[in-house]
């Protein structure tokens, strides 16, 4: 379990953990509200099935208290840059602070990966709430563009804190 004591608005204890034979079917499930399907997977059985057929992705469960909320998913790249992708939080969670304390999370665990000099993620510039966010955290664009979605970047904190 990955925990660094971030909660979200209602005050649940928001944590990763690794999909095993009792979460991965809730996992699975995790959809977003549906107009953001067209800027991602309509359920995240998509991102599991991605991070179990290639090597690049490793997927996690995004859990309050005990109820699995979201998925997200971690990846390095080939110039040692660490990746954030297949971020779902569940339409029912949404506007709870679950997203914020999600990335607080996963860039706090990411840093402390030996090697972690950047910390990269994207997203399409239509989806403009996500952007907010991702901007609110740090995430900075590159001005680099993969596909039709915009890549940020965050610089490791020294104290691997935010």
């Amino acid at each position: 379990m990955i925990d660094y004591g971030f909660t979200d608005k209602a005050g649940r204890h928001v944590t990763l953990r690794e999909v095993d034979g009792e979460n991965w079917r809730a996992v699975a499930d995790v959809a977003p509200l549906d107009d953001q399907r067209r800027y991602v997977a309509a359920t995240a059985a998509r991102y599991l099935l991605l991070s179990m057929r290639e090597d690049d992705w490793n997927s996690l469960a995004v859990c309050a208290d005990a109820a699995v909320v979201g998925h997200v998913m971690w990846g390095r790249d080939d110039d040692g840059s660490h990746w954030i992708g297949g971020m779902l939080i569940d339409a029912a969670e949404q506007g709870k602070g679950v997203g914020r304390a999600l990335l607080r999370t996963m860039t706090g665990w990411l840093e402390a990966q030996e090697g972690c000099w950047a910390i990269r993620l994207s997203w399409h510039p239509d989806n403009v709430v996500a952007g907010r966010l991702y901007e609110s955290l740090g995430f900075a664009p590159t001005g680099v563009v993969d596909g039709d979605e915009l890549v940020a970047e965050l610089a490791p904190s020294p104290a691997g804190a935010h």
